[in-house]
């Protein structure tokens, strides 16, 4: 019962993180593009690549892990929301918008996964 409620509080923070980005579509792109979706993919990659980074060299409790790998990160990022914002820009016929939002999504975000990787084994090597 105790990891059922780590996760829940976990994935609150994560939501409540990703509804403070809202608001960026309108903001930088007046709606054109989900741009608040873009940056939470990306930034929750650059954290999961990190994050992994670190646990993959120190110990951390499995309560630890479920709070911050499913819940906190779990209830940001938003990978089902890009992929209905994708649908609806095809449906609506924007094909090269929604072929952008996929391209720049997933390379942006497999290259941030990569950056926080590094950038964590950069820092736990200098912490030797």
């Amino acid at each position: 019962m105790l990891r059922f409620f780590i996760i829940a509080l976990g994935g609150a923070m994560g939501t409540v993180m990703r509804y403070l980005m809202g608001g960026l579509d309108y903001r930088f792109s007046s709606g054109v593009f989900p741009i608040s979706t873009f940056v939470v993919n990306v930034t929750g990659s650059v954290l999961i690549g990190f994050l992994w980074g670190i646990f993959d060299r120190v110990a951390f409790s499995s309560n630890v892990k479920l709070f911050i790998f499913i819940g906190v990160l779990g209830g940001y990022t938003t990978f089902s929301t890009f992929s209905l914002e994708t649908f609806n820009l095809m449906r609506a016929g924007e094909y090269r918008i929604a072929m952008m939002n996929v391209f720049f999504s997933v390379v942006a975000s497999i290259g941030a996964v990569f950056i926080g990787y590094i950038s964590a084994s950069m820092l736990m090597h200098a912490y030797k």
